[in-house]
């Protein structure tokens, strides 16, 4: 029983790995037909060469012309040999490359399945491992082990059917002596399993670690945080090098082991053929092409168990590729989805609930309505909950109880794609990918005119300097932005919003970056453009949202104090001490 335990989930891998295959089957059956014909070849050979031995019958006793002959058939047998396994090289490549090409797509397409918190859930740099490492050692251990296991069963079928035709005794004694390098090479496997999947997490691991320092370099520098981060580093590395090397002791055990026994096979067959050929059972030439086939009998196990740790690696790097496309997608979107057109504005929250962790609630019974085209502003100390509720405005995160309404309608009865496409959003974190100027700007509309992209780029008060770049709006911005400098990435995105157009607005410190002279002039741009537009701004600069309609005040997850800016001054409350709180004087001494 406990036998099934270990090898049931390898077995169930590899079906499923075979499933993403089926569709080439096609391709599957050419090159097992090409590896019969190599194989029918490759035992060909011997018995020609085993025939033109037989022609040397003695000194001046040679038949110069038959060798001739069987030689330039070998020569041609040889040949076709090297034709056949490159075709079945070519057809076994081919599905390889296709299967993993399939697992990339649905690996990454998973990602936009999935809930938002399983991404926020999981290390990146481990979820690009598995994209990226393990679906590669899939591949490889694909190339190497559907090759030998191919070509090596077709040999050992024939090659045994070949011995069994020249002499049924020494073929049993084969027969009865090589499967025990196939128990070794079991019991090693076994062996190994444990470490290969250890070596695959650790890699994972490894990566999410050097992605997470290489992409906050100027933090780590900053804080002088560099002998730390090696540190950690290194540990990770050693852990990574000690699980290599046990895996790869484990493994490299296999092929040697399995020469021995298949080495005991030979001499076998030297021995009983030596008695047989005495005894007149077998011609010299014959035990000569006896002695080839029994090498070849044994090389397929030979070669399975050296690619052993390709296998291994496959299965492991498979295993974690597999638990991604396992994990369960978010909830759909409805069958019949009521229609978001010509949206006014109004929502209305109604006693939602909501926590990240069932342990550790964070918003409970939080109620809100708010009128079309208010302007609401959230405020409150770091982790009260505001960037979680516009989460759950945007539908990133689904509420554990109570509903959200817009214009009456339950954002639960909205496709995903519709409710987000009522929003302009603009946070703190700008982001930007490496395409041109013009591309950015368009993200959210791609089929934007040039002039729209001029539009959106003046409301941002980013045109000039954009015109002043070397090739204006096809100017290429680097990864995230690397050649701009953090304001003017973040005024992209302002103009990515503007182009957009929506009917509702989300500013989460979408001013941050930006020195106040712009932000005074990109302020009347968003007050112009919030005109009528219900708009919900976070922001810590409480003087940036003194206009508001309507301020709310957060605290642990719920609303503790709203009204107007004059409103919760003359209340005095926490609104008035944070507030006030923000020019008051810092003590400390200053040199």
């Amino acid at each position: 029983m406990a036998k099934k335990k270990k090898t049931g989930p390898q077995k169930h891998t590899f079906r499923r790995i075979l499933k993403y295959a089926a569709p080439y089957r096609k391709s599957l059956v050419f090159a097992m037909i090409f590896a019969v014909l190599y194989v029918v070849l490759t035992l060909t050979a011997p018995v020609l060469i085993g025939k033109a031995i037989d022609c040397a019958v003695s000194e001046g006793n040679v038949d110069f012309g038959a060798i001739a002959q069987l030689l330039l058939m070998t020569a041609v047998t040889v040949t076709g040999c090297a034709v056949f396994q490159w075709l079945m090289a070519l057809f076994i490549n081919s599905v390889s490359y296709f299967t993993i090409r399939d697992i990339r797509s649905d690996v990454f397409a998973k990602f936009n399945s999935v809930p938002l918190k399983y991404i926020d859930g999981h290390p990146h740099g481990d979820l690009i491992s598995r994209i990226i490492n393990d679906t590669e050692s899939i591949g490889d251990g694909m190339l190497q082990g559907i090759t030998q296991l191919f070509s090596g069963a077709v040999m050992i079928i024939c090659t045994l059917a070949f011995m069994i035709m020249l002499n049924f005794v020494i073929a049993l004694v084969v027969v009865i002596i090589t499967p025990l390098s196939m128990f070794v090479a079991a019991f090693i496997t076994r062996l190994s399993q444990k470490q290969f999947r250890e070596q695959s997490k650790t890699q994972g691991e490894i990566s999410a670690y050097i992605e997470e320092y290489i992409g906050q370099q100027k933090l780590v520098k900053a804080f002088g945080y560099e002998d730390d981060a090696q540190e950690g580093f290194d540990e990770i590395n050693e852990r990574l090098l000690v699980c290599g090397k046990k895996s790869q002791f484990y493994s490299s055990l296999a092929n040697p082991s399995t020469r021995f026994v298949n080495g005991l096979v030979t001499t076998a067959v030297c021995i009983t053929g030596a008695v047989s050929v005495i005894n007149g059972g077998l011609t010299v030439g014959q035990i000569a092409a006896f002695i080839t086939y029994a090498n070849q009998y044994t090389k397929p196990f030979n070669e399975v168990t050296g690619v052993i740790p390709q296998l291994q690696s496959a299965l492991a790097g498979a295993d974690r590729v597999f638990e991604v496309l396992d994990s369960a997608d978010q909830l759909p979107d409805p069958a019949d989805p009521c229609s978001t057109e010509g949206c006014k504005g109004r929502i209305d929250i109604d006693k939602i609930s909501f926590s990240y962790s069932p342990d550790k609630p964070l918003i409970t019974d939080f109620e809100l309505h708010v009128k079309a085209g208010s302007r609401i502003a959230i405020v409150g100390p770091t982790g009260c909950g505001k960037t979680t509720f516009i989460n759950l405005l945007m539908r990133f995160y689904d509420v554990t109880s109570g509903d959200i309404r817009v214009d009456g309608k339950s954002i639960y009865d909205m496709k995903r794609d519709d409710l987000r496409s009522l929003y302009g959003m603009v946070l703190q974190e700008s982001w930007l990918y490496n395409a041109s100027v013009r591309d950015n700007i368009a993200y959210g509309k791609p089929d934007a005119t040039l002039d729209e992209v001029k539009t959106a780029a003046g409301k941002a008060f980013i045109d000039r300097f954009i015109e002043r770049m070397p090739d204006g709006y096809d100017t290429i911005i680097t990864e995230d932005g690397g050649n701009l400098s953090q304001g003017q990435r973040q005024l992209m995105c302002i103009a990515r919003v503007m182009l957009c157009d929506p009917p509702m607005l989300i500013l989460d410190e979408a001013t941050s970056s930006i020195d106040t002279r712009t932000e005074l002039k990109i302020q009347e741009a968003f007050n112009n453009m919030m005109k009528g537009r219900t708009s919900f701004i976070v922001a810590h600069r409480l003087s940036t949202i003194k206009e508001a309609d309507v301020i709310l005040v957060m605290k642990d997850g719920s609303i503790i104090e709203q009204g107007s800016h004059e409103v919760l001054m003359k209340k005095g409350g926490f609104y008035h001490d944070l507030y006030n709180s923000q020019f008051a004087p810092v003590r400390g001494t200053f040199a």
